[in-house]
């Protein structure tokens, strides 16, 4: 492995004893260790210098590549590349010269005591993140194994799974795994009252009650689930648009005129640790959108005051964009600049100045116009009939 300096370990709660012969003598060379106080506590009698974990965090790439030209080791509970800090160091450091010593992960062992298929369980974490993100995941009969941020975790989650009827959800602390301190706390989120060590993975088996919040990933959540003014991309569009979108892990979504944040929330559903900004110039808007964020699940919707084109400078660069407010040439041209490749811009209408202006866009740049009609069966005295929306041009195109 000509080129590595950096060597990443993965440990379990028996420290040293926990690893295999050659990984071992890796650390005990080590002229320099890079890790937390926890694990430096769990490894007494190592020559190396030791450094942790810098604060703020960020600082983490510099402290190692400071380093460069010595035998460095940064250790890490488990496998370090799954929720871990490996994935963050490989993406700033050329990862020909890292190596990797994965340990057996928590979820590997809570999976094991608990006799559950990791193929069939959702795999999440609450370390450093809001807990909220886990909505989108808890469904009737779904599990999911959490790695914590510390004790609090589970009350705050048995707290969100009784708030949407799943209280009878079984709910598993397990703590220490593979040390001598391994602990287990049982439980039901409707009566959680168990203190548990910060050191834990949280096992949660979803049971919904009869008033149970039963919502899918896929685009298309009912409009009264969001706090809005009346002003919103309705449940039938925005599933269409959300299509044309094509929400993909990891990607980024520009939401121009967000309002209620809608589309953006959906999006960020839609796929693993999808990412979006909504630009809106209003302020109760921006906070409806905020408040519709953490109650459907994602938290990091990031939200930004101002119009486009304006407001766009300095963002990051999306894979799609929808313009469902402000929608003018200067902020269509500008979006379709920035996309990434293979991205769609998605722009809906309602208006005939509008709609007029992606006719426009469509016959000099391309793409995709299609209109939506949407009806609605509504009472009509003692008598139901077909309450039709005003219909909404989409226009579409892909950056090449």
């Amino acid at each position: 492995m000509s080129g590595v300096w950096l060597h990443i370990v993965g440990m379990g709660e028996a420290g040293l004893d926990s690893l295999m012969p050659a990984t071992r003598a890796v650390v005990e060379a080590a002229e320099v260790i890079v890790a937390s106080d926890r694990l430096h506590d769990r490894t007494p009698g190592l020559t190396g210098e030791r450094l942790r974990w810098p604060s703020p965090f960020d600082a983490l790439i510099s402290t190692i590549k400071a380093q460069e030209g010595r035998r460095v080791v940064v250790l890490a509970t488990g496998d370090p590349l799954w929720f871990s800090v490996g994935a963050r160091i490989g993406r700033g450091i050329d990862p020909a010269q890292i190596c990797y010593h994965p340990q057996l992960s928590a979820f590997q062992l809570s999976a094991a005591r608990l006799g559950w298929s990791l193929a069939d369980t959702e795999l999440l974490t609450a370390h450093g993140r809001p807990p909220e993100q886990i909505l989108p995941f808890v469904g009737p009969g779904a599990r999911l194994l959490l790695l914590t941020k510390d004790r609090t975790t589970p009350k705050a989650v048995a707290a969100m799974l009784c708030a949407r009827g799943y209280g009878g959800s079984r709910m598993t602390v397990l703590a220490h795994l593979g040390g001598d301190a391994e602990a287990r706390f049982d439980g039901l989120a409707q009566d959680w009252s168990a203190e548990v060590p910060d050191f834990h993975t949280l096992a949660i088996d979803c049971v919904a009650g009869p008033e149970a919040q039963v919502l899918s990933r896929v685009a298309g959540l009912a409009d009264d689930l969001f706090v809005h003014d009346g002003k919103m991309t309705k449940r039938e569009v925005r599933a269409v648009t959300l299509a044309r979108l094509m929400p993909r892990r990891g990607g980024m979504l520009w939401d121009i005129g967000s309002g209620a944040g809608s589309v953006g929330i959906e999006w960020m559903r839609a796929a693993r640790d999808a990412r979006a900004i909504g630009i809106e110039p209003l302020a109760d808007r921006r906070d409806m959108a905020a408040r519709n964020a953490l109650a459907l699940g994602v938290p990091r919707l990031q939200l930004v005051a101002g119009r486009a084109p304006e407001a766009l400078v300095d963002l990051p660069r999306p894979d799609a964009v929808f313009i469902g407010g402000g929608l003018s040439e200067a902020a269509a041209r500008a979006s379709l600049a920035a996309l990434a490749p293979h991205g769609w811009l998605v722009a809906n209408a309602v208006t005939l100045e509008s709609e007029a202006l992606l006719l426009s866009l469509h016959a000099r740049l391309g793409g995709d116009l299609t209109r939506i009609r949407v009806e609605r069966v509504r009472p009509v005295g003692p008598y139901h009939g077909w309450q039709p929306f005003m219909p909404v041009t989409q226009w579409a195109i892909q950056a090449r």
